[in-house]
């Protein structure tokens, strides 16, 4: 492959509604849920009626949300550029071949999970071969509940600290989101220790019971671990 020669930055002025909008956007931080706008206001340094018109350009492209109590929080836009971004880095390219070994072994379905906001979103996902299983698709989202997948999520989020050494992983639950469902889950970890996403295997809870899950924990954290590594991180557990 031919080396790209590297061109110097076109020297052009930025535009300052431009800069305005990403001010108001990028004003959001890891683990706020949604914003009040006087918050909004305190952290952008810009009036209240300039961040409202903004907002409304924000939330017509879905980058930004406005929830009934009148707050902001981030839209389901931002999901969409961050799988592209993580794409982008070829994590499919290292995620598929870990849920397609997940659900030979398994024969559940296998999936791939990140946070967005107060929820999480399903970012690749291998079906069970069986006809009984839970109809998710990549790009849905899904409540941060009580169920494995957000657990991993929400106990492993740098925000929180360094999570406590009692944590056992993978995380089992059954019957938490939907009654009929089970899962197992175990964190996926990049460079610097970062949490990258939840690796999971998912089922139906009359299949995916506590001792097939228990017999599946060394496939799916060799597989995190695995992944983890591939990725420039290592296993934090």
């Amino acid at each position: 492959m031919m080396d790209r020669k590297v061109r110097a930055r076109p020297k052009v002025a930025g535009v300052a509604s431009a800069d305005r909008l990403l001010t108001v956007l990028t004003a959001f931080k890891r683990g706020d849920d949604a914003l009040e706008l006087t918050e909004l206001a305190k952290r952008t340094d810009l009036v209240k009626s300039t961040i409202m018109r903004l907002c409304v350009s924000l939330e017509r492209f879905g980058l930004i949300e406005r929830i009934p109590d009148g707050r902001y929080r981030l839209g389901t836009e931002i999901a969409r550029l961050g799988s592209v971004y993580l794409s982008s880095f070829a994590l499919e390219a290292h995620v598929m071949p870990a849920l397609e070994k997940l659900v030979a072994v398994s024969s559940e379905t296998a999936s791939f999970y990140i946070r967005r906001g107060d929820q999480r979103l399903c970012l690749f996902r291998l079906d069970s071969p069986f006809p009984l299983r839970m109809h998710v698709r990549p790009g849905d989202l899904r409540p941060m509940d009580k169920s494995s997948i957000a657990q991993v999520l929400q106990k492993f989020d740098p925000a929180r600290g360094k999570p406590s050494s009692a944590i056992e992983v993978p995380i089992y639950t059954s019957g938490v989101t939907d009654p009929h469902v089970a899962s197992l889950a175990m964190p996926v970890f990049g460079a610097g220790g970062r949490l990258l996403g939840a690796l999971a295997i998912t089922g139906p809870a009359s299949r995916w019971t506590r001792k097939r899950a228990d017999e599946a924990r060394k496939l799916l954290r060799d597989e995190a671990e695995a992944l983890s590594t591939a990725l420039g991180g290592a296993m934090q557990t």
